[in-house]
């Protein structure tokens, strides 16, 4: 179970948790119970700049707090994946 913090977003908003059980993955926006492996704190533009490509958990490291399992911690690249609009060119204004 992953869950993410979003400190700046009101209460009913703050905290989502993924719950990853052979290979199914929900997301909640209520706690299930179950114990917390990693727990990621950060702002939600963080998060969504890493999730857009715009961004990597490496390069965004210093804005998060990530607390919990190392080994899932150091691959969370890699299990959190792109947006699938991550491809998509970039718009400059």
């Amino acid at each position: 179970t992953i869950q993410f913090q979003y400190p700046e977003l009101p209460e009913a908003q703050r905290n989502y948790w993924l719950v990853v059980d052979a290979g199914k993955v929900d997301l909640c926006n209520f706690d299930p119970g179950y114990e917390v492996d990693l727990l990621v704190t950060s702002s939600l533009r963080t998060m969504t700049s890493i999730w857009m490509g715009l961004g990597t958990v490496r390069s965004e490291r210093d804005k998060m707090e990530i607390l919990g399992d190392r080994k899932v911690a150091d691959t969370m690249q890699v299990w959190l994946g792109l947006s699938p609009f991550a491809k998509q060119r970039k718009l400059v204004s």
